[in-house]
């Protein structure tokens, strides 16, 4: 069996999906080590990001050097590519298939924000996104999504067939373990962090609904002696102008650090040092970086919505995305109470445990040999 699958999300600095499109494919490659898998793209894969020493012998790169017959790289590039490579199966991992049907086509809908929350995106995101995807949800063979949630999301907008739409969990990454307290401390001092900090993990975003972190991590401050900080990790997206205006009149000084980009060793010792995690988001397709905090001990307050909720289970404790006092009040009440802080680490860990990239390699593969009409040999 030899498989395409969407490069694009490698040929820059990885974010979830790259991530997703990575991990999803190494561990594809593990497991069915009689196959072919690789990645097909018009640009060069950020090698040294990537790791390629590490890949299975039967991971490998194509590079489609972009001519004026394939600069069209999902009308006319790749689908020439396919039909001249003879692949027999293409995975899309970010939202885009090609539209001629060289062969039958995975789609993953990683979530559907532009639809359900589209003042969280710029405009023309949101025009392209309303037009593109349904486009492609419908040329796809088969769509994987992410969560339960989504699913549902994408059979009610996109209006497809219940059974062509397969929720397979994501996964913690391999990297993201428990760092003992003494390995943080390079890490920490790098950033200027202190030893009793809060941690938030994402793109600067409306969806992730930053605005009430601060406005939660103000109140802890204005109303009580607790002064730990808010350390607040990822690159600055889109229409967060009102985001940086409210904390320039907040006045919170050293206790608020924005630290943009960290690799992931610096992010696997934040996660394993903060007091805890917080991932107030508006909406998710899966909700990783909870799930990675709870893989490294952390404890995490998080969002009640649907996709969140099938991520964390009850390993997590749940605030309306609206409430202001209620994430206060957990935020105070795990600083002061180290026991239930280790509560919540240990079921942390335990859920974490039970999401793998293995198992969700092997779901992938199920619908692959599904399509094709092969026998499960793993």
């Amino acid at each position: 069996m030899r498989i395409g699958i969407d490069g694009i999300p490698l040929t820059g600095a990885k974010t979830g999906v790259g991530h997703y499109t990575l991990e999803l494919a190494r561990g594809l490659a593990q497991i069915a080590d009689t196959d072919s898998f690789e990645f097909v793209t018009p640009a060069r894969i950020l090698s040294g990001d990537s790791k390629r020493d590490e890949w299975p012998a039967n991971l490998s790169v194509t590079y489609r050097e972009p001519n004026s017959l394939r600069k069209h790289w999902w009308t006319i590039g790749l689908p020439l590519y396919i039909r001249q490579s003879s692949l027999d199966l293409f995975h899309g991992t970010n939202y885009n298939v090609p539209l001629w049907e060289g062969c039958p086509t995975v789609l993953t809908i990683h979530d559907l924000s532009l639809f359900l929350y589209p003042e969280t995106h710029e405009k023309h995101r949101v025009s392209v996104g309303l037009r593109r995807i349904p486009t492609m949800g419908c040329a796809a063979t088969k769509i994987i999504t992410p969560s339960q949630a989504v699913r549902r999301e994408v059979v009610e907008h996109l209006n497809v067939s219940p059974e062509k739409v397969i929720a397979i969990p994501e996964a913690a990454r391999r990297e993201f373990r428990p760092m003992p307290a003494e390995e943080t401390r390079d890490a920490r001092k790098r950033f200027g962090i202190e030893d009793d900090f809060l941690l938030y993990v994402g793109t600067l975003e409306p969806r992730k609904n930053l605005m009430l972190l601060v406005r939660a991590f103000e109140e802890v401050l204005c109303t009580t002696n607790l002064r730990p900080q808010l350390v607040i990790v990822g690159k600055k997206g889109w229409l967060v102008d009102e985001l940086f205006a409210y904390v320039e009149r907040a006045e919170l000084g050293d206790r608020l650090l924005f630290t943009n980009y960290v690799t992931d060793e610096e992010l696997r010792a934040l996660y394993s040092s903060c007091r805890m995690c917080i991932y107030p988001s508006l909406y998710e397709g899966f909700g990783l970086p909870p799930l990675e905090a709870m893989a490294c001990g952390a404890p995490v307050i998080t969002t009640r919505i649907p996709s969140i909720m099938e991520t964390v289970g009850d390993a997590a404790r749940l605030v309306e995305p609206t409430d202001v006092d209620a994430l206060a009040r957990n935020i105070i009440d795990l600083l002061a109470d180290a026991e239930a802080r280790a509560t919540l680490s240990a079921a942390g860990l335990a859920r974490a445990a039970q999401f793998s990239w293995e198992k969700t390699a092997r779901m992938t593969l199920e619908v692959y040999r599904e399509m094709l009409g092969q026998e499960q040999r793993v």
